[in-house]
């Protein structure tokens, strides 16, 4: 004859054995843990004089861009100079000196990026190439499409 046991028979009690061992787990976590946290330091910097020239603030080059596009027109910094069949483009000339000019009283440098699109003439290019000439520009760089040579 099988015994059958009621849950009125059984008492279950408060198990403090596994508590414990998860008590003594974190302590042992937080225990290891210190050893790695990271001191914060004090940074010592030194901000530059007003009055002292050698620590003269320099301000960031003008950048400039000029776009070649494969019908011949010319664009800086978007902007549409000149026509597509004129050589000499006077107004980019022109206003390239201006800013060759101003970056010059500032003391500043001018960057001219060319973006030439892949079709674009290399006669076209000469002639930009030219206009930076007249206007005293000698940062250069190029690119084609949408990639830096």
């Amino acid at each position: 004859m099988k015994h059958r046991l009621h849950s009125d028979d059984i008492a279950i009690g408060f198990q403090i054995a596994p508590m414990i061992d998860v008590v003594f787990v974190i302590m042992l976590f937080f225990m290891v843990m210190t050893g790695t946290v990271k001191v914060e330091r004090e940074l010592r910097t030194r901000l530059p004089n007003p009055g002292d020239p050698e620590q003269a603030v320099r301000f960031p080059a003008e950048e400039i861009t000029l776009g070649i596009l494969e019908d011949g027109t010319v664009t800086m910094n978007e902007e549409v100079f000149d026509t597509p069949t004129d050589k000499a483009l006077p107004l980019l000339t022109k206003s390239l000196r201006r800013a060759a000019d101003s970056s010059a009283r500032q003391k500043q440098k001018v960057l001219v990026t060319i973006q030439a699109e892949e079709q674009a003439s290399y006669e076209r290019i000469v002639d930009v190439l030219n206009s930076l000439h007249q206007a005293g520009i000698q940062n250069v760089t190029f690119t084609v499409g949408n990639e830096p040579l």
